[in-house]
């Protein structure tokens, strides 16, 4: 493989990287489709979905602990949202990713598509007051916080994503945390879910050495740069960021599938 091949490969990591630091999540909803679709279209071999989903579930564990250590001195770490929601994710994660090496490329794709669609529609939900409160009067139902996060765990394990882009609809919506909250505490999260999703696609070998080192070198520099960046940000701005983000990713998938 020739240098630009590789280039291609540490920007797609760089891109996706900041954006995941910026918006709290693991940056697989736009680096699956990125890794998919942009090396065969500048002529380069094309990945399958089994080895873009492993590269995607080590690119996001390294991609988060970087964007975790950017917020550590923040007061928007939520211990115990990420206590509930991490173990349960983890668990359904580590179910995902290693029951996946069993599904054919077909089914891969129409779940990333029905994460990827569901996470879409409730990014679009008015948030009406979300971000009033002082960070110290937040309250979630933690059980309710733990199922919901099982349950993405499951289905993102499956596509090496780690689900923070279907768990940060659902802390804005259905558990009204304030959005820079979400944010960090999704980073870390995210971080516990790709144990898993990592631990069942390396078990299972469907990770490729080379490209899967690029990109975590693209995600330890690019990952804290976004969440230094997303801190400054407004807040309605960050949340129409990842909303349309996501729309855009799921537009694509289900365009290909269909």
């Amino acid at each position: 493989m020739d240098f630009l091949y590789w280039l291609i490969i540490f920007l797609i990591g760089f891109i996706g990287s900041f954006i995941s630091g910026m918006v709290g999540i693991g940056g697989s909803i736009i680096k699956y489709p990125m890794l998919l679709y942009i090396p065969p279209l500048l002529g380069f071999a094309a990945f399958s979905a089994h080895e873009v989903s492993g590269i995607s579930a080590v690119q996001v564990f390294f991609a988060t602990i970087a964007g975790v250590w950017a917020y550590r001195k923040s007061e928007y770490l939520n211990k115990k949202l990420i206590i509930y929601m991490g173990g349960a994710v983890l668990l359904g994660s580590f179910v995902g990713g290693f029951g996946s090496e069993g599904l054919s490329e077909e089914v891969i794709n129409v779940v990333y598509g029905v994460l990827a669609a569901l996470a879409a529609i409730m990014m679009f939900v008015p948030k009406k007051n979300l971000d009033d409160r002082p960070m110290s009067e937040v309250a979630f139902n933690g059980w309710l916080a733990a199922v919901l996060a099982f349950i993405v765990g499951v289905g993102a394990g499956i596509v090496g994503a780690a689900g923070a882009f279907l768990l940060v609809p659902i802390m804005l919506v259905v558990l009204k945390i304030p959005t820079r909250m979400t944010i960090a505490s999704s980073l870390a999260i995210t971080f516990i879910s790709s144990i898993g999703s990592t631990a069942g696609k390396l078990m299972t070998g469907q990770v490729l050495f080379v490209p899967a080192v690029i990109m975590i070198i693209a995600s330890i520099i690019a990952s804290p740069l976004g969440a230094k960046v997303g801190q400054k940000m407004n807040t309605k701005v960050l949340q129409w960021l990842l909303a349309i983000l996501i729309a855009a990713t799921a537009i694509k998938i289900w365009l290909d599938i269909l």
